[in-house]
């Protein structure tokens, strides 16, 4: 009887798990495969292009070889099986990543590790411009298939979706994001569907899974085979967001979603786009409309603008996100960051981000004017972000996994010299386009290590003697200090338990309240802080405690709770009573020799000047909270 009772349970243990894995698996189509999903639309296209429009059956097969290849290596091999594993406690993102690897690590060789890791994260925002641009182009382009009567008006229409998309963002998308999974599923389906039909016309194209294709049109080709690749490459975009969206949705229904549902689908389209051109070898056109029947081209671009607005909203969300963990990891100032959703976390809207993108991505679509001519700027920094994951990947395997060097030397250098072709291939790019998310991604990475820098010289200027600190306190303890009643929090960005920002409350007003806390505020490198570690309470004087209340880098940081952890470890204080006082500081020029150059002060004092208020990034009540200001010479 009790085996019949555990055999019950585990079958509705395994039966709750394969739902679960269902459910995750359709959210993350509708979040994770929007942009490899919608890469038929603009990829075959453009490497046919490099091939002059008409490549022989030879040269067609090797083009479908590579494709096929590259999914196959980079995303289901290299993603999936090895990045994928590398979580830092079950996020990931090149961020999560860097945090992970360069944990309890210093010298030279973790100054790598975090510049790979920044200047990767920075690379995506470069990518986030383009990929909305080139993807809604793309799918409206197909209306040119049954009809030119609208082509004069598909740059025009792009823009219109594009500026509704961002203006969107504020409102959020978690009730039509519902609809994100089935939309894409539909896609999928259509898109096997459409490939399936050219495939049974012309099988023989089954004979691209022989990687022999790939060598004999590389060899054929030599150096003109790097421009082909730069077009290849796009079909493997978006495969850093497999592991961007770990934490969303695990391991297992991503894994398996892209398995069972994407790659099938994937190769299904680009098979049947090359068995077309093998049929119709002077077509003209993008083959990807061409597989359909004419009556169902206007759906088929309705559905395709569908998918390339789900595809772009990832991208965006992504954008976001990476934000807030660049901001709670030190390297971002503080921004205005709204919560859309008191359902799900990560339904996030960053206002200053949200527009600056959406400037720069109808800019792109606007200049550039067509996904052909758009191809050219898009894959430099993907192909970046993807070679900087795999020297990341390599710090992993050795110091997390603890692989032996005779393991991890070979398998990174296989995805190194991969990446590495890709990487090459799109800095041919450069004069097309492909300078620009480069050139954005450096100036973010400049701003994200002038703040660090510029915080980390704050911080020092901050730091008190101890025997200051033994003075005041002895001042405290001795009743010199006259105590008021009332609750105080005194924000502390330095190590020692007396803040600036206190000293000078009580130099100005003779007194102190009667309950105090110096509260400093930690982001860790792990994603959560448990409860039970939320808080450390250390008791200095009378009624007078040093509070440290730590956050991971992906948590909203609310303060007034944490202080509630803090009162179950000993810390006695009335909330409701509670006043928060923290220091407006102005950054100025040191008569001393200065901590940081002239620019780089000038640039910290303005993102310092205007980053968010401890209220608004805190979570504080604003009608209790008080700042006073002072100079600070860096």
């Amino acid at each position: 009887m009790g085996g019949s009772e555990a055999s019950g349970r585990k079958q509705r243990t395994d039966s709750a798990d394969r739902a679960f894995t269902l459910s995750s698996g359709l959210a993350a189509l509708g979040i994770v495969f929007g942009d490899l999903g919608t890469s038929p639309l603009y990829t075959y296209q453009t490497i046919v292009g490099t091939v002059g429009g008409h490549p022989s059956p030879e040269d067609a097969l090797g083009l479908l070889s590579l494709v096929v290849w590259a999914l196959i290596i980079i995303v289901s091999v290299k993603y999936c099986i090895f990045v994928m594993r590398a979580d830092n406690r079950g996020e990931g993102g090149i961020l999560a990543l860097m945090a992970l690897v360069t944990t309890g690590k210093g010298g030279r060789l973790s100054a790598g590790l975090i510049v790979a890791g920044l200047f990767g994260s920075a690379l995506i925002y470069g990518d986030g411009v383009i990929t909305p641009a080139i993807s809604v182009l793309s799918a409206l382009e197909g209306i040119n298939v049954a009809t030119d009567v609208f082509k004069p008006y598909v740059v025009p229409a792009a823009l219109l979706v594009l500026l509704g998309l961002f203006a969107a963002q504020a409102k959020g998308t978690a009730k039509i994001g519902r609809i994100f999974g089935p939309i894409m599923l539909l896609w999928f389906v259509t898109i096997a569907a459409l490939g399936t039909t050219g495939l049974l016309r012309r099988p023989e194209v089954i004979g691209a899974i022989n990687p022999l294709h790939c060598v004999r049109f590389i060899v054929a080709h030599g150096w003109h085979s790097f421009v082909v690749l730069g077009g290849v490459f796009l079909a493997i975009t978006g495969g850093e967001a497999l592991y961007a969206d770990l934490g969303h949705f695990g391991r297992k229904p991503i894994r398996s979603t892209w398995y069972f549902v994407v790659l099938p689908a994937l190769l299904l389209s680009y098979a049947g786009q090359t068995a077309l051109l093998l049929e119709n070898p002077g077509i003209q056109g993008n083959p990807f409309f061409k597989l359909a029947p004419h009556w169902a081209v206007i759906p088929l671009v309705v559905l395709a603008t569908l998918a390339t607005i789900i595809a772009s909203q990832a991208i965006i969300t992504g954008a976001f996100s990476l934000t807030r963990q660049a901001m709670q990891l030190g390297w971002f100032p503080g921004l205005n960051i709204r919560q859309t959703s008191d359902e799900e976390y990560g339904q996030i809207y960053v206002p200053v981000v949200n527009w600056v993108m959406m400037v720069c991505t109808l800019l792109l679509t606007f200049s550039f004017g067509s996904s052909a001519a758009l191809a050219g700027a898009y894959g430099t920094a993907v192909s970046t972000t993807m070679l900087l994951t795999t020297f990341l990947l390599f710090s992993a395997m050795r110091d997390i996994w603890g692989w032996r060097v005779a393991v991890a030397l070979p398998t990174s250098l296989l995805f190194l010299l991969i990446d590495f072709g890709f990487f090459s291939a799109n800095l041919l790019k450069i004069r097309e386009g492909g300078w620009i998310p480069l050139l954005l991604a450096l100036l973010i990475f400049i701003l994200m290590t002038v703040w660090h820098r510029g915080t980390e010289a704050l911080h020092r200027s901050q730091a008190q003697r101890p025997e200051s600190n033994d003075a005041f306190l002895a001042s405290l303890n001795s009743g010199k200090i006259t105590r008021v009643p009332g609750t105080a929090v005194f924000f502390n960005r330095s190590e020692t338990a007396i803040p600036d920002v206190l000293v000078r409350h009580v130099a100005q007003f003779k007194a102190l309240q009667e309950t105090v806390i110096s509260l400093t505020v930690r982001f860790d490198e792990v994603p959560r802080v448990a409860w039970s570690e939320r808080a450390a309470v250390e008791q200095t004087a009378d009624n007078f405690w040093h509070v440290t209340v730590r956050f991971g880098f992906i948590e909203r940081p609310n303060v007034v709770a944490a202080l509630a952890s803090a009162m179950e470890k000993g810390c006695s204080l009335d909330l409701d009573d509670a006043v928060y006082f923290a220091s407006h500081d102005d950054v100025v020029r040191s008569p001393n020799p200065p901590r940081l150059r002239s620019w780089q002060r000038m640039l910290f004092a303005v993102m310092y000047r205007n980053a968010v208020r401890s209220p608004d990034r805190f979570d504080l009540p604003a009608d209790k909270f008080l700042e006073v200001g002072r100079q600070i010479a860096l």
